[in-house]
Order: structure tokens, then C-alpha cells, then sequence
């Protein structure tokens, strides 16, 4: 789920992206990047680490320029490696370009394959770097021009930013699975992947990127460009759920707003009786204020979070997700203690969090434990952003509710259903439409991916023959 900050002609446009990038850091702890230009040239630093870590002021003064792009990021293709940090920055005949990406593009195996081929040589292991080869090898004379023919090839999700010396470009797949919004400070154009950093930096909020636009900034002045065929969008609804801070507008809402909605979708269809309600926090705590109001309980922190540790969910190591849950939660022993609670939490996913949590409030004398999610079930695997890349990590795609609440050892335990979450997203927006993608939940993906493809359709994007050893060691990999 990376996050993507960018801004087009200020006088600290990379102190303006450093801030950014703090506002956007719970969008991804593994490494981060700044890339900035005067118009000649770009310069740009990669870390490993926090963003409050990499930079130094020496750092910030170094990459002078009156344009930058930023990037956290949380990886679901390539490595946890520096190589892999973003913005890939890349010289070529067409001049210098930068390029941050939040997504996934799901046929980028493929493509990589084609390119490598035909003597493409990659220096990382990221999807991302496919566009840019990709474009490399466009014979179009404009960056726009040749962004639209790399992006016409790829399948995926994607919110993306280009950096070149005279240009800021974004772009969102027609889907608008990833979120990109657009700001505006005085004469300076600034891109988020969530308004909460423009509120950092005091930019006004102007609007989303729309579904399938790319947007070109130069000269300042802006021109769209919809190079793609019209689809029905569908916004991630994860977002909504965990990934985006609370204080953002994303997809046109409040996602405060969504996840109290959510609660009270949620208490109308599970409550229980108990003393109180208690959010596991951070991205609980809109639902259970939600819920409590709903059916007039109290609304009690009954755990405390410690801010500085990262999102447990997000790191990909497992040993790391194991150690953070204790590190990061402490139950509040005199709130819980010989109290019927509900804790509501966003989502289970391997349920790891959950269960210590349980396991703490019992130790803290808890009477009963209630368990209600503001979410369904995550049954399916997401392949456009989210690290859930096997069934076999979804505790609900293997057990049923018995189950689920027998490992976490709560009492009771319920869901959100898939209508009451649909609902409760309609009620908080203004179009008659439901535009989510809630694949995760219901396994009914918007984009199509090599895995469901025709032997034909596979080796038609692979661009090789039948029988070919490339191709045997391709779809297997796919299965």
C-alpha cells in the first residue's frame, strides 16, 4: 500500500515532500525517497526506514529543486531491499525521470519477461520499473505520449507519479483502485495519495485524480489527458476499512465518516449485551464510537497504543507481526477488569492481533469479551496492493465462525456482512452507485489476472510461442 506525495514549482518543494511523506507514513514503514529538479537533472536519496530517520537537513539541502516526488513504501512485489526503495530514478536519451508508484500491476511478470528478452536490463525487483522500460522503449516523442502506450500495456492497479526536469505527471488506472488526489498551494500543484498530508503543508484540497486521467503539469498549468476505455470504477474499500488515516478524504469521503457508519451497521446487526464498547486503535476506533452510540453503551480506551511501533499488519515479516502486537497494545486492567466488553476491531486477517489482544484482557480480568468486526470476512487474496498473497494467510478462507472464535478464545465473535457493509458506504456518499472493489470479502475481482487467463490470452501478453521453456516456467509459477 505505498504512499505517493508530489509537488510542481515551490521554492522548498522537497522540505514540502518531506512533509508530506510524514503525514503519509502509515502507509508504509519499509523505505523511503525524495527526488527533486531544477530542470537540469534530478537528484534524489533512498533509505531504509522512517522518514523521520532518512532525512537530515543536509539530506533536504542536497536535493534542491523547485519540483520533487516522494515515496513510502510497503511492499507487495520485490524484496525489502534499498534497491527496491522508490522513486526509481533513470537517465535516458529522453532525459532524467523519476517515476513513485502505489499499486500493483499484476501482469508485470509477464511483461518483465518480454522486456528482458528483447535485452531490457532492471535494477530492481518492483512492478514499477516495468512502466518505465515500458516507456523507454516507446517511439512516441512526448513523456505523455509514451506513459499512455506503457500504461495501455500493463494490468493492474496504480496511482502513479512521473518527475522529469519540466514536468509532474500523474496518472490512476480506470478502475481507481488506488486513491491520488490533487492541491493546490498559491501557485504550486501538489499530489497525495490522501488529503491528510495536504492539511500538513496547508494546501487547499481541489479534487481527486479521476479514474483512468493522467494529469500533466507543466508551465503551470494543468491538462488532462483519458487515454483509456470508460469502466465502472471500483475503489478499494480497504482503505476505507485500515489503510487510510482517519482525518483523509478518500474517494470523495470522510473516512471517519465511513468507519462510523460501519459501527453502527455493525451494532444493528450483532450487538450483545456488555458494559462497554473498546476499539483495538487506531484504525478501530471510528467503528466502536460508531457502535457505542448506536445501542447507547460507553465508550471506553481499554487499550492504550504505543505510536511508535509500526502497523503490525503491514510488516511483511511474520516474526515482526508476532513481536509488535504485544510491543505496540496494553489493555487499561481498571477499565476492563470484571467487565463484559466489546472490542471492535477493522478486520481479521491471520488473526494474530486479535488473538493476543484476547489474551491480554483476560490476563487484565476481563469478564466477558465480545468480538465484532466492521468488516466481512477476508476470504480472498487482494492483487492489487494488499500483502495478503495466499489464501492459506486468510484465517476465514480455511475456517469457519466456530473456528475463528475458538483460536482467538472470545467469547462470541461476529462480522460485518457484506450488505451491511455496502450500506453503510452508500448512506455516506452522494452517488446512487456502489463503485468498491470488496474482492477481498467476496472473491469477485474487477480486473482479470494471469491466473484466470486462457493458455492463449497468457502467451499472447507473454508475446512467446507455445511449448517454449520460458513458457513452461511461467505458468507454473502462475499456478
Amino acid at each position: 500500500m505505498c504512499g505517493i506525495f508530489g509537488i510542481f514549482n515551490h521554492k522548498y518543494a522537497s522540505n514540502m515532500v518531506y512533509l508530506g511523506l510524514h503525514a503519509l507514513q502509515h502507509r508504509g514503514q519499509e523505505s523511503s525517497g525524495i527526488a527533486a529538479t531544477n530542470g537540469d537533472g534530478i537528484v534524489y536519496h533512498r533509505a531504509m526506514g522512517l522518514v523521520s530517520d532518512i532525512y537530515t537537513g543536509d539530506i533536504i539541502k542536497r536535493l534542491n529543486g523547485i519540483s520533487a516526488i516522494g515515496h513510502v513504501r510497503y511492499s507487495t512485489a520485490g524484496t525489502t531491499s534499498l534497491s527496491n526503495a522508490q522513486p526509481i530514478v533513470v537517465e535516458s536519451s529522453y532525459g532524467s525521470l523519476a517515476i513513485a508508484h502505489n499499486g500493483n500491476l499484476i501482469n508485470a511478470s509477464i511483461l518483465r519477461h518480454k522486456l528482458e528478452a528483447r535485452g531490457s536490463i532492471f535494477q530492481s525487483t518492483v512492478d514499477s520499473e516495468v512502466v518505465i522500460h515500458l516507456m523507454a522503449t516507446s517511439r512516441k516523442k512526448s513523456t505523455v505520449e509514451r506513459l499512455i502506450e506503457a500504461l495501455k500495456k500493463v494490468n493492474g492497479s496504480y496511482s502513479l507519479l512521473i518527475l522529469t526536469d519540466s514536468e509532474l505527471i500523474a496518472a490512476r488506472d480506470p478502475y481507481g483502485i488506488r486513491p491520488l488526489v490533487l492541491g493546490r498551494i498559491k501557485d504550486s500543484y501538489v499530489l497525495s495519495s490522501e488529503s491528510c498530508a495536504f492539511d500538513l503543508i496547508g494546501a487547499q484540497y481541489e479534487r481527486e485524480i479521476n479514474p483512468g486521467e493522467i494529469l500533466l503539469i507543466r508551465n503551470g498549468s494543468l491538462e488532462s489527458f483519458y487515454p483509456f476505455g470508460k469502466v465502472k470504477p471500483r475503489n478499494c474499500v480497504f482503505e476505507y476499512i485500515y489503510f487510510a488515516r482517519p482525518d483523509s478524504i478518500v474517494f470523495g469521503r470522510s473516512v471517519y465518516i465511513v468507519r462510523k457508519a460501519l459501527g453502527i451497521e455493525l451494532a444493528r446487526e450483532t450487538h450483545v449485551d456488555a458494559d462497554m464498547v473498546i476499539p483495538i486503535p487506531d484504525s478501530g476506533i471510528g467503528a466502536a464510537i460508531g457502535y457505542a452510540h448506536e445501542v447507547n453503551l460507553p465508550f471506553e480506551l481499554g487499550l492504550i497504543r504505543n505510536h511508535y511501533v509500526g502497523r503490525t499488519f503491514i510488516e511483511p515479516e511474520e516474526r515482526i507481526r508476532h513481536f509488535g502486537v504485544k510491543l505496540k497494545l496494553n489493555p487499561v486492567s481498571q477499565a476492563v477488569k470484571g467487565k463484559r466488553i466489546i472490542v471492535i476491531d477493522d478486520s481479521i486477517v491471520r488473526a494474530t492481533t486479535g488473538r493476543k489482544v484476547i489474551k491480554m484482557l483476560r490476563e487484565c480480568g476481563a469478564k466477558e469479551i465480545h468480538f465484532r468486526v466492521s468488516s466481512p470476512p477476508v476470504t480472498h487474496p487482494c492483487f492489487y496492493g494488499i500483502d495478503t498473497p495466499t489464501r492459506k494467510e486468510l484465517i476465514a478462507s480455511s475456517h469457519d465462525l466456530k473456528e475463528i472464535r475458538k483460536y482467538m478464545g472470545t467469547d462470541t465473535l461476529e462480522y460485518l456482512s457484506v450488505d451491511g457493509m455496502r450500506r453503510a458506504l452508500m448512506k455516506t456518499g452522494d452517488s446512487e452507485e456502489y463503485t468498491f472493489c470488496d474482492a477481498c470479502f467476496t472473491g469477485k475481482y474487477p480486473i482479470r489476472f494471469p491466473c484466470q487467463m486462457t493458455l492463449e490470452e497468457v502467451e499472447s501478453m507473454a508475446g512467446r510461442k507455445k511449448n517454449t521453456v520460458e513458457k513452461r516456467v511461467y505458468l507454473s509459477r502462475i499456478r
